[in-house]
């Protein structure tokens, strides 16, 4: 029930632009999210780095509502991969399509793409899209094969396996050599398209990283990013790719900023590659409560942050 009801404050707009205003929550915010510039997050970026740990960097914001906005958004991409050369922190970049223009139109959006991935390629980077709710789930995956059949083969998407669809998604993107982030997901999705049961979830999660760690896969060359924070998958993953003999270079743990770093920093140190989404910028709103909506115990941190004013 509190899952439900933090996931429908997220896409309350009232809430947002009252929420947003209170200094404790901005406060409270700042748990996961690196700040509101990007010199913030690149300083995130770099302690990372200094303890072995690898980033991917998300400017908040999404749903763009027009042109002049989602050109805007994928200017400030266009700096962060300049900043990232410059400064050489070991950082990569996550976005939306939202945010680039999908819901304006999708010609748009891929202009916007290309001019991000080809960016990146000129710095030997790499670009994640990030997957929104179930109604964005078509058009993401037709405008990744759009711009891998353009020849970007530095992007890839991320499936979600609360979503029912999945696994016809995962041997549809095997088949490009994909690098996928595997989530569980963090939207409300009604049961008919999603598994309404963190059980079902969790093992779906587990059929699709096999999938993922498959003989085919591999000789696709597919490149898994395990994103999740819980221990009893990281576990089997780890179990996993040493009966198989699978080389720690062939995948990669991927975590919140701000959630289980004890758990990230022991990772690292035990030879893993782990990679530590890293968010700013002033659209917090929606992303800070979907992470409380992910762990509702995280309410309590708020609720802290409250008292103390």
């Amino acid at each position: 029930m509190m899952r439900t009801m933090l996931l429908r404050l997220s896409q309350n707009h009232a809430m947002q632009a009252a929420f947003s205003k209170y200094r404790f929550a901005q406060r409270a915010a700042r748990r996961f999210i690196a700040g509101e510039h990007l010199d913030e997050a690149i300083a995130v970026v770099r302690e990372l780095n200094s303890k072995n740990i690898l980033a991917t960097l998300d400017h908040l914001g999404e749903n763009t509502t027009n042109e002049h906005e989602a050109i805007a958004a994928a200017d400030e991409y266009l700096t962060i991969l300049d900043t990232i050369a410059q400064t050489r922190v070991q950082s990569e970049v996550s976005l939306k399509l939202t945010q680039m223009g999908l819901d304006i139109s999708q010609e748009l959006c891929l202009q916007n793409m290309r001019r991000i991935l080809e960016r990146a390629r000129a710095y030997k980077n790499f670009v994640c899209i990030d997957m929104e709710s179930s109604a964005y789930t078509d058009r993401t995956l037709s405008l990744y094969e759009t711009l891998r059949r353009e020849g970007f083969d530095n992007v890839g998407p991320v499936i979600q396996s609360y979503l029912r669809r999945s696994e016809r998604d995962v041997e549809r993107l095997i088949e490009w050599g994909v690098r996928i982030r595997l989530c569980k997901g963090a939207y409300q999705e009604p049961p008919s398209i999603a598994f309404p049961n963190k059980r079902d979830v969790d093992a779906n999660y587990l059929k699709l990283l096999e999938r993922l760690f498959s003989p085919r896969a591999q000789e696709k060359g597919v490149y898994p990013a395990i994103a999740t924070h819980d221990e009893k998958i990281i576990r089997w993953a780890i179990d996993y790719v040493q009966q198989h003999k699978i080389s720690k270079d062939r995948f990669e743990f991927q975590m919140l900023y701000g959630i289980r770093r004890d758990l990230q920093l022991k990772l690292a140190q035990e030879g893993y590659r782990v990679r530590v989404y890293v968010s700013y910028g002033t659209h917090w709103y929606p992303y800070f409560m979907r992470r409380l909506a992910e762990r509702p115990a995280n309410v309590l941190f708020l609720v802290k942050n409250l008292v103390r004013g």
